[in-house]
């Protein structure tokens, strides 16, 4: 496996714990909705939870910028397929856990919450 998914891997392990310790049941993880994926599907309560993790060994900037317009795009039309398939009255969101470091550096990780909304004209 490559550095940089092995570095991934790393990422969404932590962050996925993170998300148990914080009271989520975690439905999905890597989940393959056509050519998209979904990081992380987490449940609390009424609220399912679409988290996109991005790990970066430099600095939260690079991590947060990786989430563009594009990659907003994607994930919002993954989450409508996945939740095609779901009838329960849950509160939807879309979360970032941006995690900085490596496994022999340490970490931070940060959890922004409702980080975006879905764009209201649709995704192309």
């Amino acid at each position: 496996m490559a550095k940089h998914n092995e570095l991934g891997a790393w990422g969404e392990q932590l962050a996925r714990d993170y998300m148990i310790a914080q009271g989520y049941a975690v439905m999905e993880q890597n989940e393959h909705v056509g050519h998209k994926e979904l990081d992380i599907v987490a449940v609390k309560g009424t609220v399912m939870a679409f988290v996109e993790v991005k790990t970066r060994v430099t600095s939260l900037e690079d991590a947060l910028d990786a989430v563009d317009t594009k990659k907003i795009n994607r994930l919002v039309r993954a989450a409508d397929s996945f939740l095609q398939r779901f009838t329960a009255p849950y509160e939807y969101r879309f979360d970032i856990i941006a995690i900085v470091g490596t496994p022999e550096t340490g970490h931070t990780l940060t959890h922004l919450e409702d980080a975006f909304f879905p764009p209201l004209s649709g995704c192309r």
